[in-house]
């Protein structure tokens, strides 16, 4: 086990539940993401998530993290939605599989040319199990997912399991960006039917949506989009801390 896989664990051990603040370095730049990233820290968020779907470089994803680095203690895990997405000064990458695309591409092929420059870099590879659900929005039509609907629990579950038999390590529940989030009676199905640890990220807009998605069973809630918005970033994810923090801490009482 990797240092930042420690480092979640352990702190999912202790709070119950955790927050990830997710930059998409296509939609801010490095400036914007060190006032993102101090905010977050002081926030009590967990860990920053660089990466998106389109228009990302390495030139692009090396000046937000860099910038991020120079400003915040926290782990930056890249999210990347190709090889180029990967940055050497980051501490560690989702390496991801979208399981329900039906690109092969999307599954491995993109994984294997990705992962040379995960070792040359000497990354952390975090192994990640990733399904798209409902609308998907642009991740689910770029992978090219066969999404899963919100009236077929049944099938995420089916392949979440499959996903903790075939030795991933995390599982990511996909809504898509700005998107309907994914509803909590998917969310418990899938948390009882797995023992990975359950990340949810897509249309998490307010903390009352937070609380709803770690009371059915996530383990870590992803936003990105709330920064991405503007104002007042460190009242919005205090309150989305705050709101998860509450959940995770009744997730703990026996």
């Amino acid at each position: 086990m990797g240092r930042v896989e420690k480092y979640i664990l352990d702190n999912l051990a202790e709070r119950g539940a955790l927050h990830m603040v997710l930059i998409d370095p296509a939609r801010m730049n490095g400036k914007e993401a060190r006032e993102v990233a101090k905010a977050a820290e002081s926030a009590g968020t967990a860990a920053i998530m660089v990466g998106g779907s389109i228009g990302v470089s390495e030139a692009m994803v090396d000046d937000v993290v860099t910038e991020i680095k120079n400003v915040c203690g926290l782990p930056v895990i890249l999210f990347p939605g190709t090889p180029t997405n990967l940055s050497r000064y980051a501490d560690a990458v989702w390496f991801l599989s979208v399981l329900n695309s039906t690109n092969p591409y999307f599954i491995v092929i993109g994984q294997a040319q990705g992962a040379p420059i995960v070792k040359r870099y000497g990354l952390e590879p975090l192994s990640l199990a990733y399904l798209v659900l409902g609308v998907g929005g642009t991740v689910g039509f770029v992978s090219q997912a066969r999404l899963i609907p919100y009236d077929r629990p049944e099938i995420a579950a089916a392949f979440a399991l499959a996903a903790e038999y075939m030795g991933f390590r995390f599982l990511y529940l996909e809504g898509g960006s700005g998107g309907e989030p994914i509803p909590p009676h998917i969310i418990q199905v899938v948390d009882n039917n797995v023992s990975l640890p359950i990340i949810v990220g897509g249309g998490i807009r307010t903390p009352n949506l937070a609380g709803i998605a770690v009371r059915a069973g996530a383990d870590i809630v992803i936003t990105g989009t709330i920064v991405e918005e503007g104002g007042d970033i460190l009242s919005k994810l205090t309150q989305m801390v705050r709101a998860i923090n509450e959940e995770g801490r009744r997730k703990l009482k026996p």
